[in-house]
């Protein structure tokens, strides 16, 4: 062997070796006797180490066999090494001289046979899935703050401690525990009646129903696990109405529950952080989103405020936009009073323009007359009806004696009645008619007395007359003429137009037309 020193003693011919010689011959012989070997075996211990390298154990009855697979190899593994799981490791022996042991470099691992537990576990997860149990479609949401928690556990375990713990820290809750055995034959059976009793319960009981349902248990084998495998505890918390989370083993444990529950934490205490927020933290939250809410306002008024005020220094001045209507308004208002009694003027002149035209005289013998009219009329009908009627009587009395011989006396007698009530009605219409006559000649004098000016004149006017009896509306017109009759509310007064002597008064009645009536 090259590697070999002679002794440098005198007569000794045993060769001597340094301790990383022997190290580096013995590496070198495994190495190359078992370059590439493939070992079967249980896996115990498995550490995943913060450099990305993958440490882990496999076993059988009587020996155990240290593994190592580097941070590349163990990314490009298809098969992640758990406890208790039957693997074929592929690789090559080598050793590791600072602790005087030799170990496996693991490129591949593959599950060992089909008859295994983790085969019957993978034959159930795809069984499940293609039901779609495991659908992420299917799950629910947590509720963000629950009132009721439900946990299924063991009562004595140190799971349970810890989430009363860490949701007393958090946010305290009310908790209903539904104590289970997690291990063994009952595991399944109790855990799948835990989980239908919680969603059995109804709203307003004498038991709350929860708001959420925690299923926990601390890390162990995979047969200590086994329980949570079963399909009736996977087809359960698939069919909860209750959102589920499962909380089984340690981060590396990972069973069928997991799978069909909506949410599954990696440790019993981060089911219970995930079940609630932070108290302190949404007070927290609460008051900076308020002290947030209160400054955004501020600024925003703030902003407001400055762009109101750089709006308004380009707007013109309110009373510079109403200086030109309220100068217009007080024009205006000026001008009001002479304009009204300026049309009031021209409406009087008007209105005894109209009255002077109407003739009073004319207008009262035309009246008389029409009631003289009517009065002779109603005269002369009552005699012409009693001429009439004796008349008819006079040619009854003489056709009677000729009627007599054909008994026409019921017929006569009909006929005379029939008279009488023609004669009744007539009277009666012509009674009517002279009522509607007289009334239309009471409207027509109270027309004549609205129309008329007396009562204008009554009122301090005076109406001007030229000497021929026609009205004088201007002062050009009145000039024109040498004697003026001015008639005021009692009289009438005769004056020249350019004499100076004081005129005579005239008087002359009110009204000369007569009373209708």
């Amino acid at each position: 062997m090259s590697d070999l020193i002679d002794d440098p003693r005198e007569g000794a011919n045993e060769p001597e070796f340094t301790v990383s010689e022997i190290s580096s011959a013995v590496k070198r012989t495994i190495e190359g006797t078992f370059d590439h070997v493939r070992i079967r075996g249980e896996v115990g211990r498995v550490v995943h180490a913060r450099s990305g390298h993958l440490y882990f154990d496999i076993k059988d009855d009587r020996s155990v066999l240290g593994c190592t697979a580097w941070k590349g190899q163990a990314a490009k593994l298809t098969v992640m090494p758990e406890e208790g799981m039957e693997i074929i490791a592929t690789g090559r022996l080598t050793t590791f001289p600072g602790q005087s042991k030799y170990q496996m470099n693991v490129q591949d691992v593959a599950v060992a046979g089909e008859g295994a537990l983790m085969a019957m576990l993978e034959k159930r997860k795809k069984k499940l899935a293609g039901e779609g149990l495991f659908d992420p479609e299917r799950r629910q949401d947590i509720p963000y703050l629950p009132e009721v928690i439900g946990v299924i556990t063991s009562p004595t375990g140190a799971v349970i401690r810890d989430i009363l713990h860490r949701l007393r820290d958090r946010f305290p809750r009310k908790v209903l525990i539904w104590p289970v055995a997690v291990q063994g034959e009952r595991c399944a059976r109790e855990v799948t009646r835990a989980i239908e009793g919680f969603n059995g319960f109804s709203a307003g009981g004498a038991l709350p129903r929860p708001d959420l349902i925690i299923v926990a248990r601390g890390g162990g084998s995979i047969e200590d696990l086994w329980g949570f495998n079963e399909e009736i505890v996977a087809r359960a918390a698939a069919a909860s109405d209750i959102p589920l989370i499962s909380a089984v083993g340690h981060e590396t444990d990972t069973t069928l529950i997991d799978f069909a529950s909506d949410h599954r934490a990696p440790t019993p205490t981060a089911a219970a952080e995930r079940a609630v927020p932070v108290r302190a933290e949404l007070l927290a939250r609460l008051e900076e989103t308020e002290s947030r809410r209160i400054s955004a306002m501020r600024a925003t008024l703030n902003y407001r405020g400055e762009k109101l005020r750089d709006l308004s220094r380009a707007l013109p001045r309110t009373d510079t936009l109403t200086a030109h209507a309220q100068q217009r308004l007080d024009l205006a208002s000026a001008r009001l009073p002479s304009a009204l009694n300026a049309r009031v003027n021209r409406g009087r002149t008007a209105l005894s323009e109209a009255a002077g035209a109407l003739r009073p005289s004319l207008l009262a013998r035309t009246i008389q007359g029409a009631k003289d009219r009517t009065r002779d009329r109603s005269q002369r009908l009552g005699p012409a009806l009693e001429r009439r009627l004796n008349t008819s009587k006079t040619d009854l009395d003489r056709l009677l004696p000729r009627f007599d011989s054909l008994s026409l006396t019921p017929q006569i007698d009909r006929r005379s009645q029939d008279l009488s009530a023609l004669l009744k009605r007539f009277k009666q219409a012509a009674d009517a008619q002279q009522t509607r006559h007289f009334n239309k000649l009471l409207a027509l004098e109270r027309l004549r007395l609205t129309l008329g000016y007396k009562a204008t004149l009554d009122r301090g006017y005076a109406v001007v007359r030229s000497s021929d009896g026609n009205v004088l509306t201007s002062r050009k017109t009145a000039k024109s003429h040498a004697t003026l009759e001015i008639e005021f509310g009692d009289g009438t007064l005769d004056i020249g137009n350019k004499s100076t002597s004081k005129p005579k008064a005239k008087t002359m009645p009110v009204d000369d037309q007569g009373n209708l009536f």
